[in-house]
C-alpha cells in the first residue's frame, strides 16, 4: 500500500515547532510488549489501548504481527478486552485503503480491529471516540507507536497517555518501510533522545497526564530499557 501525504501532520508541524514537547512521550519502551497494560487500566484510568500497525505490531506493510510485539498485544487484550484494543494506522483504514481491503486483512491476521478514519494522525480524534463507546474521554485513551509526530503528538494533543516504542525492525528486516518515514523517524528519535540541551529541555517539559502521576510513582515499564538511547531511531 501506497500511503499519500499526510496533511495533517504538516499542518500541525508549525505547533510543534513553537510546541516540540507535543512529540515529547510519557513513557518510552522498546517494543509494545514491555508496557504493563494491568497498571494502565488500574492505576491510570486508561480504558482502551490503541496501537500503531507498521514497525509497533508488524513489520512494515506486513499483516503479520511480529514476534516481539506478541506478548504485548496478547496482554493488552487479557487486560482490556477485544473490543477496547485496536489499531490506528495511517495506512490501514485510511482513504489509502480503498474498500477496507487492507484493514479487514489485519484484523483478522491479529485478531483486532481497524479503525476506520479519513484524517490522518494526528488528526482522527472523532472517528477514535466514536469506536470506543465506553470511552468518555481522551485521557481515558493510551496511544502506542514508533512515531512522535504523528502516534505521539495526536495522544498528547488530545490529553491521551503516550507510548513511544523503538521501531521493530532495522537493517533488511524492515527493507519495504516507506523511505520518507524511515529518514524522519529517525530524526525526531535523535532530537528526542540524543545526550544534548535541546532533547532534555523538551522532555523536561512532557505534558502532564489527568491520572497518571508519573514512572515514579506508577511505574509503566516492565522491564529496564535495553536500548541505548544514542541509537534510538537508526535504520
Amino acid at each position: 500500500m501506497v500511503q499519500s501525504i499526510n496533511l495533517k501532520a504538516l499542518t500541525t508541524l508549525a505547533s510543534v515547532v513553537r510546541r516540540p514537547y507535543l512529540a515529547a512521550p510519557h513513557v518510552f519502551v522498546p517494543t509494545v510488549s514491555e508496557i504493563n497494560y494491568q497498571a494502565l487500566r488500574d492505576q491510570c484510568g486508561i480504558k482502551a489501548v490503541m496501537f500503531d500497525k507498521d514497525n509497533t505490531l508488524t513489520a512494515p506493510y506486513e499483516n503479520t504481527l511480529h514476534p516481539r510485539a506478541q506478548a504485548g498485544l496478547q496482554s493488552a487484550i487479557d487486560t482490556f478486552g477485544q473490543k477496547n484494543v485496536a489499531i490506528l494506522s495511517n495506512s490501514a483504514g485510511t482513504d489509502d485503503d480503498p474498500g477496507f481491503i487492507d484493514g479487514s486483512e489485519i484484523e483478522e491476521a491479529l485478531g483486532i480491529a481497524v479503525i476506520k478514519h479519513s484524517e490522518k494522525k494526528p488528526g482522527g480524534l472523532g472517528e477514535v471516540m466514536a469506536h470506543f463507546p465506553n470511552v468518555e474521554e481522551p485521557s481515558e485513551l493510551c496511544m502506542v507507536g514508533d512515531r512522535l509526530l504523528t502516534d505521539i503528538v495526536f495522544g498528547n494533543l488530545h490529553g491521551m497517555l503516550t507510548v513511544h516504542v523503538l521501531p521493530l525492525c532495522t537493517g533488511e528486516e524492515n527493507s519495504k518501510d516507506n523511505k520518507v518515514a524511515k529518514v524522519v523517524r529517525a530524526a525526531e528519535n535523535k532530537f528526542m533522545y540524543a545526550d544534548w540541551w535541546g532533547g532534555r529541555k523538551t522532555r523536561s517539559y512532557t505534558l502532564g497526564h489527568k491520572v497518571w502521576k508519573g514512572e515514579e510513582e506508577c511505574p509503566l515499564i516492565l522491564v529496564e530499557k535495553k536500548d541505548e538511547i544514542g541509537n534510538v531511531g537508526e535504520p
